[in-house]
């Protein structure tokens, strides 16, 4: 996979030219959802090298993650005359930048796609790294694809148009940037403002998480290896989302993760170490920002289930990625079903 060209936009109209200007093409679309469309694309109407663009637009929400919004996404691109040599420009958050990557991944055996995230979330995870894919079968990214975005476009603007939850769904995957990286870096964001933000801090903050997944990204590409450390707090948290899925109440991803990263430090605190006033100060800051999750008991085998089929598993065997400390990675953990349900107590009676 080739290295993704990452900018960090002052001026949108002038850097989207220039990258367009760029490749080659004949004919640019732009996927958006009914969001994105709604308050994102207001932004770039008046860049008048997009006038002839085709725009094709699907529901919003991770709901809309699906085959039936990828197939959506080619018949448009086949109907509008869509060649080898066309543009997507995905703007939007992760589940358009998922879908987006992938149908241009796969229309034509593959065309040119720019990402241009419109939330947190996807500023620093889903656009950046090269995986693609949809939700199928009640599982999360079940289907998908690694291929880099030929370029992704961070402009800072966009966060003024989220709401709080979205602004927190996007934090979660910084923090667990941080968790995997260095205390400072930690320490930051656990006294980083949320109720007055400083948007020019929190680009650099940004700027700062998007930089530690590049590095990872660019050292293991495919996850073989320490791109796993990626994957903190995910193994829980892809299962939450998808039990909320299957109860027709989907959650934020971010919020999935802020959830599952209490879980994998309880199990990196008994199993590797992680210092307990740590966890404590990490558990206390994501108590206050995002609640808890409601499950019972009667929900754990079901979640165990969703668990066992998380993509970094081997031979049915669940795998983790573990902390020793902040910054101190440990990939391809397991851990016993009792250890689990465990876990699953220690996070409804813990908080």
């Amino acid at each position: 996979m080739d290295k993704q060209r990452i900018i960090l936009s002052t001026n949108l109209k002038v850097c989207l030219k220039e990258v367009i200007d760029s490749y080659p093409h004949d004919i640019i679309f732009i996927l958006t959802d009914e969001t994105t469309f709604q308050l994102c694309k207001p932004t770039i109407d008046s860049f008048d090298y997009l006038s002839n663009a085709f725009y094709i637009t699907i529901g919003a929400t991770d709901l809309n993650k699906s085959i039936e919004s990828l197939t959506h996404v080619w018949y448009e691109l086949s109907n509008k005359g869509g060649s080898r040599k066309s543009l997507l420009i995905n703007l939007g958050g992760g589940m358009i930048t998922d879908l987006g990557g992938f149908a241009a991944s796969t229309f034509k055996r593959g065309i040119k796609f720019i990402n241009i995230p419109t939330t947190l979330l996807s500023m620093i995870d889903a656009s950046v790294g090269g995986k693609t894919g949809i939700n199928f079968n009640g599982l999360k990214n079940e289907i998908g694809v690694f291929n880099a975005a030929s370029c992704v476009i961070l402009d800072s603007h966009f966060l003024q148009t989220l709401d709080y939850t979205n602004i927190l769904s996007g934090y979660a995957e910084m923090l667990k940037h941080s968790l995997i990286s260095s205390v400072d870096h930690w320490s930051d964001l656990l006294h980083f403002d949320l109720n007055d933000i400083n948007y020019e801090y929190l680009q650099k903050l940004v700027a700062l998480s998007v930089k530690i997944k590049e590095k990872i990204v660019t050292e293991d590409p495919y996850e073989h290896g320490i791109r796993k450390a990626l994957n903190f707090g995910h193994t829980v948290g892809h299962a939450f989302e998808s039990f909320a899925l299957s109860q027709n109440k989907p959650i934020l991803h971010g919020y999935a993760v802020a959830w599952g990263c209490i879980c994998e430090l309880y199990l990196s605190a008994i199993k590797v170490g992680f210092p307990h006033d740590k966890l404590y100060q990490t558990i206390q800051f994501i108590k206050e920002h995002y609640g808890t999750f409601t499950l019972s008991c009667k929900n754990y085998n079901h979640i165990y289930e969703l668990m066992k089929h998380d993509k970094k598993n081997n031979s049915g065997i669940i795998n983790f990625t573990l902390l020793g400390d902040i910054g101190d990675i440990r990939i391809n953990q397991t851990a016993t079903k009792e250890e689990i349900f465990e876990m699953l107590d220690f996070f409804r009676e813990g908080l």
